[in-house]
């Protein structure tokens, strides 16, 4: 049967892949209209490093959902589908077609397939889930969510500290498994027909050079004047997902002099790819995924010919 659903175009990968320069080539050449899909962007003041794209760049292909929320208010995968799904109805509506962008693998899931009836977070269980780490460490919780959820084990990460607390919140607090409220949930035909295209290096260590040079000019751009700015507002934590962001929780390990400089560009660098690691490690499950060397040949007439032969 054919599919009348409207055009979208998923543009994914992991950091430092050069998303950013090929969805602005894109916007340029075909008129797609870009969604930002990155949990730290979305926060204002966290500019240099979630590496948001520059004023100028902003200028020339702006995009959704980049500066919506004050770093001291959580932003929800549940809120950014109900966002994301009122900015693509808009660009649909004008005849354009939504291109969304970014690395946040958690963000593209929820949207295409909805989200569970799930419990609202509980700060009581949370800080007791705080205390927990703390005393058994990342890797005790994990065990713990392996006996009462096996299949959110496996799939959880158990250096991902944000998904491993919600997943033993959740439990906690309904006495039901994550996976057990997922599964009753009633599947979702998702309004659009995505074309999901996965850019990233061929060569992993390129990735990973790529990696260091940015962290580099992040520093060179002022990161820590910017971290130690949001800091010095006095409302911002560590434990708010803002601050738990990539290079944010490592600079502020930095200001609060638990480590050296040198020590927090390692773990800066080191935190980086492991998250380059689990971005990629989702796109290779992601169904029906184009892949496209993004420092390849020509990556921008390989997007261009499948975005043609999709037929948007």
């Amino acid at each position: 049967m054919h599919d009348t659903r409207p055009p979208a175009i998923f543009l994914m990968g992991p950091t430092a892949a050069g998303k950013t320069d090929l969805a602005i080539e894109l916007h340029e050449r075909l008129g797609c209209e870009l969604v930002s899909v990155d949990s730290a962007m979305v926060y204002r003041g966290l500019d240099i490093g979630s590496a948001k794209p520059s004023a100028d760049e902003l200028a020339r292909a702006p995009h959704r959902l980049i500066d919506i929320r004050d770093p001291a208010e959580p932003y929800s995968a549940a809120e950014f589908r109900e966002d994301a799904l009122r900015e693509m109805a808009e660009i649909t509506a004008a005849g354009r077609v939504p291109l969304l962008v970014g690395g946040t693998m958690m963000y593209f899931k929820r949207l295409i397939e909805g989200v569970a009836n799930l419990p609202s977070a509980d700060a009581e269980v949370r800080a007791e889930l705080e205390r927990d780490a703390e005393r058994l460490g990342l890797a005790g919780l994990h065990r713990e969510l392996a006996r009462v959820d096996p299949a959110a084990a496996e799939r959880i990460h158990p250096n991902d500290p944000q998904r491993l607390m919600r997943a033993l919140e959740v439990y906690r607090v309904s006495g039901r498994s994550l996976t057990e409220l997922w599964h009753e949930q009633r599947p979702e035909t998702f309004p659009w027909r995505p074309l999901s295209i996965g850019l990233a290096p061929a060569d992993r260590a390129v990735l990973h050079a790529r990696i260091a040079r940015r962290f580099d000019a992040m520093l060179e751009a002022g990161f820590l004047d910017e971290m130690a700015a949001l800091k010095a507002r006095g409302d911002l934590t560590p434990d708010l997902p803002s601050m738990k962001s990539v290079g944010y929780r490592q600079g502020w390990e930095y200001l609060e002099g638990e480590v050296d400089r040198a020590t927090f560009r390692h773990r800066g660098i080191v935190a980086t790819r492991q998250l380059a690691k689990r971005q990629l490690t989702w796109m290779r499950r992601w169904p029906e995924l184009h892949w496209v060397d993004s420092l390849g040949a020509a990556p921008l007439d390989e997007l261009l010919k499948l975005v043609r032969e999709f037929g948007t």
